[in-house]
């Protein structure tokens, strides 16, 4: 579900793919419903290619938002408790205990958090990668 949602740079929020054109895409916006185009020079990153850093490896955006949705019980997060930067690390080592501290900033878990909560809002709440599981069932399919 998160290959469809998108982050442009320059413009706040996320975006849901609707269609290819010539040299753009043609987007929605989550929060307003508004459709626009999405250029090629537009810097765009589908949250389904987003990984966040840890000690060890790298872990998929949709796992973190998974684990976010599984601690709230599917509830949005309320921004007043995490106002401060001590506030955000102790959330976040919560849900992932072991982030690079030196390459995560504060400012990602807060727009981890904001996406989050827009996700949420919208009823987008299947984190999962839906795409990759039928593309490896279909190779399995293959190779019988």
């Amino acid at each position: 579900m998160l290959k469809k949602i998108l982050s442009i740079s320059g413009k706040p929020g996320l975006f849901r793919l609707i269609s290819y054109g010539k040299n753009m895409v043609i987007v929605e916006e989550l929060a307003t419903g508004r459709r626009l185009p999405a250029h090629a020079r537009d810097r765009i990153v589908s949250l389904g290619d987003i990984s966040i850093y840890t000690t060890e490896q790298e872990v998929p955006l949709a796992e973190i938002l998974q684990t976010i949705f599984q601690k709230e019980d599917g509830a949005v997060l309320d921004m007043a408790n995490l106002k401060t930067d001590g506030q955000l690390d102790a959330f976040f080592k919560e849900v992932l205990p072991n982030y690079d501290e030196a390459r995560v900033y504060k400012t990602d878990i807060k727009k981890i958090i904001k996406w989050y909560n827009l996700l949420v809002e919208k009823g987008i709440t299947d984190f999962t990668a839906k795409e990759d599981e039928e593309e490896a069932g279909e190779e399995t399919q293959k190779e019988d």
